[in-house]
């Protein structure tokens, strides 16, 4: 067995692109149609509008978050690939320069100047594009843009996150779904934040204040805009 084999270590960074997707699409489902149910209640609608307006606001939402998440996420991979096209002619027309370039790198972070070209030879000989991919362009495999993953990651975790506060309002009295919505969509939040957190691997306090006051800006908003314009014919 080799010396450098590996012991099957797991690093937290590898989860970034999906966890990213999940937690900003649990959140914008809780938020969004929370505060919509909110704002619609304020307005002095029925429960039958609130549960209408709540679920067109879940279809809609998912359905824009795979969208957006999509195009945006295929605008950074066409990007990426676009840089590894323009890399891979420049290895083809002028090596040495790349080879010098990468050399160069290695010495920045600390290596000396034999040791850097060393380097930048034997990792250019096994894959030259896969080499200045990850040191210059800092394209890796844990970064590379993913546009599918994200986008059916941010549509369904948006779903479940805004299918809590619509199943909280078929559970309550219609003259109490601002309250009971309102604060339990702030629970949902703040147990969002700390599983992001913990997912992620840092502390809970800061994850779970940051969800929690910008839902309540959310909601108190959308309460105050529903009360003061809100017209029931």
């Amino acid at each position: 067995m080799s010396r450098f084999q590996s012991h099957g270590e797991s690093h937290l960074v590898s989860r970034i692109g999906w966890m990213r997707a999940a937690v900003l699409g649990a959140n914008d489902g809780i938020v969004s149609t929370a505060s919509l149910i909110v704002g619609v209640a304020a307005a002095g609608s029925s429960k039958s509008a609130i549960l209408i307006a709540g679920g067109a606001g879940l279809v809609a939402g998912a359905l824009s978050m795979a969208a957006g998440e999509y195009v945006s996420v295929s605008s950074q991979s066409d990007t990426e690939k676009a840089d590894l096209a323009r890399e891979a002619e420049e290895l083809a027309n002028d090596p040495d320069a790349e080879h010098h370039e990468l050399a160069g790198i290695y010495m920045m972070r600390g290596l000396t100047p034999e040791l850097a070209g060393q380097v930048a030879t034997q990792l250019m000989a096994k894959d030259a594009l896969g080499a200045h991919a990850r040191d210059e362009l800092g394209i890796s495999e844990i970064t590379t843009a993913r546009p599918i993953q994200a986008a059916w990651t941010s549509a369904a975790t948006f779903a479940v996150g805004a299918a809590a506060p619509l199943i909280i309002v078929t559970l309550t009295s219609p003259h109490l779904t601002i309250p009971v919505v309102s604060g339990a969509s702030l629970v949902f939040l703040a147990a969002l934040g700390a599983a992001g957190a913990r997912a992620g691997g840092a502390g809970l306090a800061r994850p779970v204040a940051r969800v929690v006051f910008w839902g309540a800006v959310a909601l108190a908003v959308t309460a105050g805009i529903g009360k003061v314009f809100g017209i029931v014919a």
